[in-house]
């Protein structure tokens, strides 16, 4: 288990109270080893696009919901933007269809996979 905190100052493995008052596990990062496109293997994705991959499993909500709609408007329309829960992101889901992007997720042994693109 990794003990140096990531970007938020947060380390892996221990838990942490949001200011919700809820308490959530805190994981280590995914396998940096793996390829992003990986992740789309299994899922109604395109495959032929470039990737942009983000791992919320360690952010507390709401982060994840505010960093993956941060990126989206950033994203162009050929990349497929893939990412990486501890949950299924349910809360996610009404944002992209009011956008009206095209998803699809799975979940692995490492967590909820979301592939999310432009049609």
């Amino acid at each position: 288990m990794s003990h140096t905190p990531n970007v938020f100052g947060r380390l892996a493995g221990g838990t942490e109270t949001n200011t919700f008052g809820v308490s959530f596990l805190l994981r280590r990062p995914h396998d940096s080893r793996m390829e992003h496109e990986a992740y789309l293997d299994g899922l109604d994705a395109p495959s032929e696009r470039p990737v942009d991959f983000l791992d919320v499993r360690e952010l507390p909500p709401p982060e994840p919901l505010t960093e993956t709609m941060n990126r989206l408007a950033a994203l162009d329309g050929e990349t497929v933007f893939v990412q990486l829960n501890d949950r299924e992101p349910k809360f996610l889901y009404p944002k992209l269809d009011d956008r009206g992007f095209a998803y699809c997720s799975a979940e692995r042994d490492e967590g909820v996979v979301t592939a999310i693109w432009e049609p």
